[in-house]
């Protein structure tokens, strides 16, 4: 039966043989990536995101929206580099914009865990930590590459990799398979390479 504690960090629960994580682990990444993608930045898809990703307190009102479009812009130069002093230095500097500090929290009656920033922090403080958070223990554990961009020449989306080989090259399988048709096509005597869907 699984306990009331709050999920951990990525770390390897041997009693139960499988790692756990919470939104400071590759959940922060994958919010990062989401917030990046979202085709519109207004308050009410910020909103609706961090709902989904289960961040607490979600509320976004109009004048939060400057502040999220900037912080999905600092995100965005994490995704689809090759350069890992690059990659570190884009982390440092959203560790730093986003002010972390461990603070240790029991809210919603749980036990003990680590939050980035106390809990009376506003949403964008909240978000900043959770997506460079993430990013960090990304970079850290798993490598930068897994912070990817599509490779779909029409897509570029930024995702996580979370496949167990780490060769993941497209933001989802549709985007995979239109390439390979494509490749496929190209091959063929007289073949364009046609687009067969935008």
């Amino acid at each position: 039966m699984e306990s009331a504690t709050p999920r951990t960090v990525g770390f390897r629960n041997a009693r139960e043989g499988h790692v756990k994580q919470n939104h400071y682990g590759r959940l922060g990444a994958v919010l990062s990536a989401d917030l990046i993608n979202l085709p519109e930045m207004s308050a009410a898809s910020v909103q609706s995101l961090l709902e989904a990703h289960e961040i607490r307190r979600p509320a976004v009102v109009d004048a939060d929206v400057d502040g999220f479009r900037d912080w999905r812009d600092q995100l965005a130069r994490v995704f689809g580099s090759t350069d890992a002093a690059e990659q570190c230095s884009a982390v440092n500097d959203l560790l730093v914009a986003a002010t972390i500090r461990p603070w240790v929290t029991t809210h919603d009656g749980l036990q003990p865990h680590l939050h980035f920033v106390p809990d009376s922090a506003d949403v964008i403080s909240r978000v900043k930590a959770v997506t460079a958070g993430g990013l960090a223990f990304v970079l850290c554990w798993e490598g930068g590459a897994r912070l990817g961009r599509c490779l779909r020449p029409e897509c570029s989306r930024a995702y996580v990799d979370t496949s167990r080989n780490g060769r993941r090259r497209y933001c989802t399988a549709r985007c995979g398979n239109t390439e390979a048709v494509m490749r496929h096509r190209s091959r063929q005597p007289g073949g364009k390479r046609q687009r067969p869907f935008p």
